[in-house]
């Protein structure tokens, strides 16, 4: 290891450790997790694509790395990694590899020994910012912003894909999709057609959509929301998760906004307006829905419990519904996981 340090876009720098192989300087936009556990499950997860992750829970790494059936995707999908301590061993019968290991295979750049308190306090005070990972002592000349780019064109699905064999046909489109919403849809008997975010599926025989989560700025995906558009016109029905809220909400009028520092974790209370439930759920998101701009025909169905923002919206009459947390979890509380039911009974 050796001295290196995170260099925000507004001159901050937090002081770290770094494996001797990572020369190059490495951008992102640093974002912060409050996950204990399932730090395999986040760094694959396609939505972090162009974020570095900054995980708050002290101590990462202790049960290393299983086989990749257990991924959320084939690849570590995170620009970066900041954490405030490397488990020196890690003990857990499905391991592999060490988290160390595994970041050098995936060419994925870490940071630790961080004062990530510190870190995420500023976050939390100044929002998300852009930031780099260096070994350099000169802060860059300039920062990549990924959410300028289409970072869901980066971890879509390139290929069209069919899953299952059941009578009810489903077009999943992959904008970043987690293998454990695949799995959560395969639970039922169903035939899942997995197709690119800029695929027409219109002219297609099916029996519901669903639209998956993802990475960036939800406005970058100009053909999903198109297609999604004339979609909403067939009163098929529709479910999306995450970023696929957010193409919901664009692709009938509504509007999306940047949360300061987003919500990630799995611990964020979300409430159900008309019954007062409460559910606790896993969260990746950066964007969120702007509730003003809601056609009158559609409602609010969840509400995050710490910020008021938008957690979930349905069409008043139409079989059209979406949540911006993480129902199939992995990682984090499965307590919302009868959205997939609800879903298929709607096919």
């Amino acid at each position: 290891m050796v001295p290196a340090r995170l260099i925000l876009h507004n001159g901050e720098r937090y002081e770290g450790l770094s494996p001797a192989w990572q020369k190059n300087t490495f951008f992102g936009e640093v974002v912060f997790t409050t996950g204990m556990v399932g730090y395999v499950e986040s760094l694959t997860d396609p939505s972090y694509a162009g974020q570095i992750l900054t995980f708050t829970y002290p101590l990462i790494g202790n049960y290393g790395v299983p086989k990749k059936q257990f991924w959320e995707s084939s690849k570590v999908q995170v620009s970066g990694v900041i954490l405030g301590e490397l488990s020196p061993f890690y003990a857990h019968y499905q391991a592999e590899h060490s988290l160390l290991e595994w970041l050098k295979e995936q060419k994925v750049p870490l940071l630790w020994g961080v004062d990530t308190r510190a870190l995420t306090k500023s976050l939390r005070t100044e929002g998300v910012a852009l930031g780099a990972i260096t070994q350099e002592k000169m802060a860059p000349a300039s920062f990549f912003d990924p959410n300028k780019t289409h970072l869901v064109a980066q971890v879509s699905t390139r290929t069209v894909k069919e899953y299952g064999t059941g009578k009810k046909k489903i077009i999943a489109v992959d904008c970043g999709m987690k293998e454990n919403i695949l799995r959560c849809l395969l639970q039922f008997p169903v035939t899942v057609k997995r197709v690119p975010y800029d695929y027409d599926y219109l002219k297609e025989d099916y029996d519901g959509i669903f639209v998956s989560n993802g990475p960036g700025d939800p406005v970058q995906c100009k053909e999903t929301i198109a297609v999604l558009q004339k979609a909403l016109l067939m009163n098929k029905p529709i479910f999306g998760i995450c970023l696929g809220a957010q193409l919901m909400a664009l692709s009938m009028g509504a509007k999306t906004f940047k949360l300061p520092y987003g919500h990630r974790g799995q611990n964020q209370p979300c409430q159900m307006p008309e019954s007062g439930r409460c559910y606790l759920t896993s969260q990746n998101h950066g964007y969120a829905i702007e509730e003003t701009t809601l056609p009158d025909d559609w409602k609010v169905t969840f509400r995050n419990l710490n910020d008021l923002s938008v957690e979930g919206i349905a069409h008043r009459t139409h079989p059209f519904f979406a949540v911006q947390f993480h129902p199939e979890a992995s990682p984090g509380p499965v307590d919302a996981m009868y959205l997939f039911k609800q879903f298929y009974e709607l096919l």
